[in-house]
């Protein structure tokens, strides 16, 4: 494999560094929301907020999945959760809670929404994924940029750990039994 250039490694580090003020600023709105939240309803729909910048491996490898060259534009345009943040919260109600202060605020443009708590996965993942888009201020100019927001209740986060655990485990390969049972397990999981 080719060495990247110097202006290559330039582009990779903004792309990382534009993400991370992304997620600096979903982050403080989610803090900001669920204050206020707090204050007006003496309640708190946010359990935990969990964020991370997919290592450039994993673009890397999503990329290549796409059939497409490794490159910092490339990643630009074709990877969207770069930046990711799970929100963790108590009850199902509390999701779409979530997403209507977010889907509220004038700066952020949701793309996507995939909604799997209404409609889990084969397999029995829950969750609401949002794919928001938000403009990020610097000295002499302002960017859009994506973050994956992923919103579920605690009880669909330990389910969703405890699958992912699985399938490394079993390497992909998990018994039919256990996939069973984790199903069924994700089946009663709807508080």
């Amino acid at each position: 494999m080719e060495q990247p250039s110097v202006e290559e490694l330039r582009e990779w580090r903004d792309i990382m560094l534009l993400h991370r003020f992304a997620l600096d600023e979903v982050n403080t709105k989610l803090k900001i929301l669920n204050e206020e939240f707090q204050f007006i309803h003496d309640y708190n729909p946010v359990e935990h907020i969990k964020s991370r910048i997919k290592s450039l491996e994993s673009i890397g490898a999503k990329l290549e999945k796409k059939g497409l060259e490794i490159t910092p534009e490339n990643a630009r345009e074709h990877v969207r959760d770069i930046a990711g943040i799970r929100v963790t919260c108590s009850f199902v109600s509390d999701i779409f809670k979530i997403h209507d202060m977010l889907a509220n605020q004038d700066d952020i443009t949701i793309l996507r929404v995939k909604d799997y708590v209404t409609n889990p996965k084969p397999n029995g993942y829950r969750s609401l994924h949002l794919l928001c888009e938000l403009p990020i201020f610097l000295t002499n100019r302002s960017e859009r940029m994506t973050v994956e927001i992923q919103i579920r209740t605690i009880a669909m986060d330990f389910w969703a750990s405890l699958e992912h655990k699985i399938y490394y485990k079993y390497q992909q390969e998990a018994p039919q039994e256990l996939l069973d049972e984790l199903k069924e397990a994700a089946d009663i999981i709807t508080f």
